[in-house]
């Protein structure tokens, strides 16, 4: 499908919100990037990460140990997207240019891609957020149903009941089927994507083979297959279900809005439909909001994406206001568990023909 533009309706909104946090930044003396207390967090996460990796590898805990490491290990593979490379596949993580890049790759040992990441997300997902047929983020068919403009299967009547099931699945899909298929294909979705250099053909490739050989060669050779399976599978399907949790609790829920472009036009304009298709969550955990490096603030990050998640708590008292002052929507859960119980509901509810 040809890709919409948005209106311009609302655009005093989103130009009053873009002047109120560049003053915010202006008046404080600081920067929007990252500072020393992100940096302190990459280096606990990274530290931790090639510890648990170390030890379950070449020091063999027994299973009882292993298993529960591996799962730790699965969360760290999170956290570090979410805090490390993200913020640098944003821009935001440093004013250096080489810094960003270098935690964007991060995403590369992990697995995945960063060059396809960035265009799913930062191009794709972020500019046409919840709009079927574009942002790849809800396409999750046959397994879900996550708006109402998908096709409904029988198999959704029960969605709201095997939805971990098909969540834990995709950290392990992502770095061992789709990443090849947008490869091949060209595309992510029905979005093509930009031709690659010489450059990002042989970094795909390497980091593929360098991730084969650290988190599958080394640890066949050390402890063998079947124990490496048993630790890959539970190190993946915690990290699916950890990232999946995250982007739901975010953007597929009974507040949000799924919005249909007519006639190649949508009916808000960019800010405005951020705001109806992104909800945050748990922003007063601070437990929470380290470990998912803010994500829980996803309204702030999906109108600032350039602006480090460090930065999010203060910048959103300012978006709270505007919002209150202009009419518009600020969709919010004060917990976790409620936000849970809402994208749970949204699939009961779409789980109907």
């Amino acid at each position: 499908m040809a890709l919409p533009k948005f209106s311009n309706v609302h655009a005093g909104f989103h130009a009053e919100l873009k002047n109120r946090i560049n003053n915010y930044f202006s008046t404080a003396g600081i920067a929007p990037t990252g500072d020393f207390r992100l940096y302190f967090k990459a280096f606990v996460l990274t530290v931790a990460f090639i510890a648990v990796y170390v030890h379950l590898v070449f020091f063999t805990p027994s299973v009882w140990l292993a298993i529960p490491e591996c799962l730790v290990l699965g969360g760290l593979t999170a956290a570090i997207g979410f805090n490390v490379m993200h913020d640098g596949a944003h821009g935001s993580f440093s004013k250096y240019t080489w810094l960003n890049k270098l935690a964007g790759l991060s995403l590369n040992i992990l697995g995945a891609n960063v060059f396809m990441w960035t265009t799913k997300h930062n191009v794709i997902h972020h500019a046409y957020t919840n709009v079927d047929g574009i942002d790849d983020d809800i396409e999750a068919r046959p397994f879900l149903r996550l708006c109402k403009t998908q096709e409904f299967r029988s198999m959704h009547k029960y969605q709201h009941k095997y939805y971990l099931l098909a969540y834990s699945l995709l950290y392990i899909y992502w770095i061992f089927f789709t990443d090849y298929r947008k490869y091949f294909s060209g595309k992510i979705g029905s979005v093509p994507i930009k031709k690659m250099s010489l450059n990002e053909h042989i970094s795909f490739w390497g980091f593929k083979l360098l991730h084969l050989v650290i988190f599958v060669a080394i640890p066949v050779y050390m402890v063998g297959w079947g124990s490496w399976a048993i630790g890959f599978l539970s190190l993946g399907v915690f990290a699916g279900i950890i990232l999946s949790i995250v982007f739901q609790l975010a953007h597929t829920i009974e507040e949000t809005s799924f919005p249909e472009p007519v006639d190649g036009k949508m009916p808000d304009d960019w800010a405005v439909h951020q705001l109806k298709t992104t909800a945050n969550f748990a922003t007063g955990n601070k437990v929470i909001s380290w470990l998912v490096g803010g994500l829980n603030y996803q309204i702030e990050h999906h109108l600032f994406p350039k602006i480090s998640h460090v930065h999010y708590p203060e910048i959103s008292k300012i978006i709270r206001d505007a919002c209150r002052e202009y009419g518009v929507q600020y969709i919010e859960h004060p917990k976790m568990r409620v936000a849970l119980a809402s994208h749970v509901n949204h699939l009961r509810i779409l789980g109907r023909p």
